[in-house]
């Protein structure tokens, strides 16, 4: 009976249609169609039951499964490669790349060292922002076991596995500036605190290893590590870190038989150091005590690599609206993503909140106001053009971005450097309709209670307060520290005491001994130190930003009210404006007007920022990017961190620390036209 049942349950799933059975079968049929019917209808029940929950399977899958499982398979993919990477033998990637392009050149350590250069100057190295390591050395319970370990810097592990914690940590009291209650985050010591940013990510480590080629090791290095969250002089208020910077290179002439340093400042480190200068020689408690003459007595040259002299629009952004071009192009293509609530964290609420707090990045707002940046309907980079050209083969003043016939050019008007709406930023300043936000009423809380925990000074604002920066519509270098003001309050208070953006009428007067002036050349003079020599050495060749255009979104509530407006474009007539974002010759990250033109015009030869002549030179890189993807990123980039593994800037900062002057080198090495403008920018020199 058994069997017959299964024979029978498996007759019942032949289909209807099928052929009729014999009597035979019928009968047997007719025998157990009860117990028939029960099994067919518990097969046809289960195989139901199965299909819904494959339906209901396939249902549940969702972009975030197919994001989940696309991620996963790149990072598997990643640590793969990784893995094969580090398997393979040292020489295994020149190898090929030999194989492919031909024998490669010697680096820069290898070939000076075969012309018979030594080590002789000792060398000091001061990072930027970002670059430098910081680890934990107090912290809340939430960092438990994370003593000494980097919280910036190496794998960045913690922000993935607590990144509320690690937000916490990272950011600093919003009225001191200084270290929250309870949180010590230090600056790692030593030349690993930035050889290398990342694993496998260099920013120092070529140029030391390159040094060391040629007799360099530690007792004749040293790395100025410095906290670069906060502000310069407070470096030395809760690190004493300029003092130990003096101490070190008193120490390193002392046993280099008087052999004076050279200096080489990185981003915006060129301001730090800018800073130390007239702290190492104004008196205490506010100085270092050292005199008039110690810059004189222990410097031989300052090769600053990408400096942001003059600040970088970049930095307006980042303040404003927590955004930059790379940001903006993210949130295009995956929009709401960075603004969602993913696991309680919103993203750009909790940067823009963390960085407020970093006094550092107010040191980069651009400086000289409209008389370096331009107005409403000028600016001195005006007629460039954005297409690129080869240069000339003497690499001198024949570049790859040239500047139109005024008259014939297309007028992107740089000097707005804010503005809202891609019409607006087109217009002539008389036909635009502004409505000035100065006196507008805060109030009207946008911020629900939902938000606030990760909200910023905007929730104070209102709606009303937050249309009225809108309404004002164009914003030049002048007017932007007004709107810094207006929209964050707070962290301008805070930075006001640290840094000044305006351009000195006497410099004789008493109150630019204070330090808040120290580190904008424009309101602070050079050492009396003729004998030392200042090079201005950067990349040109890459669209760098200068100018925005910004939408403003009042229904997002619990979101940044500003955005990159990624839609304005300028097309083939205006190829300078890419995803709202106006574009000039520069490194990527500082144009050449910010990093060229104090050594091009502002420092050249006596003037009243350079009393003593000091003489200044300009090194450019044509950015040249990398052959195949076994170079790396490239030994001719231009870029501003990948710049430091440039063979041609190597070489020139090894020749210098050798015994080399600015003259021996070549002197000027310009692609740019920052001579050009630098001569339309009208200041009294």
């Amino acid at each position: 009976m058994v069997m017959m049942r299964r024979r029978k349950g498996s007759e019942a799933k032949k289909p209807q249609n099928s052929e009729p059975q014999s009597g035979e079968n019928k009968e047997k049929k007719g025998n157990g169609s009860d117990e028939t019917k029960s099994l067919n209808f518990d097969v046809n029940l289960n195989l139901n039951l199965n299909s819904t929950a494959a339906e209901k399977s396939r249902k549940k899958w969702s972009c975030v499964d197919s994001c989940c499982w696309f991620i996963g398979c790149i990072c598997s993919m990643w640590w793969f490669l990784l893995f094969l990477y580090n398997a393979m033998p040292a020489s295994f990637p020149q190898y090929v790349t030999e194989a492919i392009t031909g024998p490669l050149p010697d680096p820069p350590g290898v070939k000076l060292a075969k012309e018979g250069l030594t080590a002789k100057h000792p060398v000091i190295f001061v990072p930027g922002i970002v670059t430098g390591g910081l680890e934990l050395w107090e912290g809340h319970a939430c960092a438990e076991g994370l003593f000494r370990k980097r919280l910036w810097g190496g794998t960045f592990g913690e922000v993935y596995k607590r990144p509320l914690c690690w937000v916490e940590h990272m950011s600093l009291d919003n009225e001191t500036g200084l270290d929250p209650p309870g949180i010590k985050i230090r600056p790692v010591s030593g030349l690993v605190a930035a050889d290398y940013f990342a694993p496998g990510y260099f920013v120092w480590a070529v140029l030391i290893a390159n040094l060391a080629r040629i007799g360099y090791e530690d007792k004749n290095m040293y790395m100025a590590a410095y906290d670069w969250r906060i502000s310069f002089q407070h470096t030395e208020v809760r690190d004493q870190t300029l003092s130990r910077i003096k101490s070190n290179i008193e120490l390193m002439v002392a046993t280099s038989s008087g052999k004076k340093v050279v200096v080489v400042p990185h981003s915006m480190g060129v301001l730090y150091f800018l800073h130390f200068m007239k702290w190492v020689e104004a008196p205490a408690p506010m100085g270092g005590g050292g005199g008039p003459n110690w810059c004189a007595d222990h410097i031989k040259a300052v090769m600053n690599i990408g400096g942001p002299f003059l600040g970088v629009p970049k930095a307006v952004s980042g303040l404003f609206s927590a955004e930059a071009k790379d940001i903006a192009i993210a949130r295009a293509i995956a929009p709401g993503v960075l603004d969602m609530d993913v696991f309680g964290f919103q993203t750009m609420q909790h940067v823009m909140r963390m960085t407020r707090t970093w006094d550092s990045t107010m040191s980069m707002i651009p400086k000289g106001g409209d008389t370096i940046w331009g107005g409403l309907d000028w600016s001195p980079e005006e007629g460039h053009e954005c297409s690129s050209k080869k240069k000339n083969s003497n690499g001198h003043t024949a570049g790859h971005n040239r500047t139109k016939d005024l008259a014939t050019a297309l007028r992107v008007k740089y000097g707005r450097i804010v503005s809202f709406g891609k019409d607006v930023a087109d217009l002539h300043s008389t036909e635009i309709d502004r409505v000035d936000f100065r006196g507008a009423i805060k109030g009207n809380n946008l911020a629900n209670k939902t938000c606030r925990d990760v909200w910023t000074e905007y929730h104070d604002m209102g709606i009303g307060g937050v249309k009225a920066i809108a309404d004002y519509k164009v914003y030049t270098a002048d007017s932007i520290l007004d709107m810094l003001h207006f929209v964050a309050p707070k962290m301008m208070k805070r930075g006001g005491a640290h840094f000044s953006y305006g351009i000195a009428d006497d410099l004789d007067d008493k109150k630019y001994d204070h330090y808040k002036y120290w580190s904008n050349p424009l309101e602070t003079k050079l050492p009396n130190a003729p004998e030392m020599e200042i090079f201005s050495m950067y990349g040109v060749g890459i669209p760098t930003e200068r100018a925005y255009v910004y939408k403003f979104s009042p229904e997002a509530e619990c979101l940044i009210p500003f955005q990159i407006d990624t839609s304005a474009e300028g097309g083939d007539e205006g190829p300078c404006l890419k995803g709202g974002v106006y574009s000039v010759d520069g490194d990527e990250t500082v144009p050449v007007l910010s990093a060229g033109y104090m050594c091009a015009k502002g420092w050249r030869e006596k003037t009243r920022f350079n009393p003593s002549g000091i003489r200044t030179f300009i090194r450019e890189y044509s950015h040249a990017p990398p052959a195949t993807l076994l170079e790396g990123r490239g030994t001719q980039s231009g870029a501003h961190v990948d710049i430091m593994g440039n063979f041609a800037l190597i070489e020139d900062v090894i020749r210098v620390a050798a015994g080399a002057t600015g003259e021996e080198i070549g002197g000027d090495q310009v692609y740019s036209d920052i001579f050009k403008w630098s001569e339309r920018i009208k200041l009294k020199l």
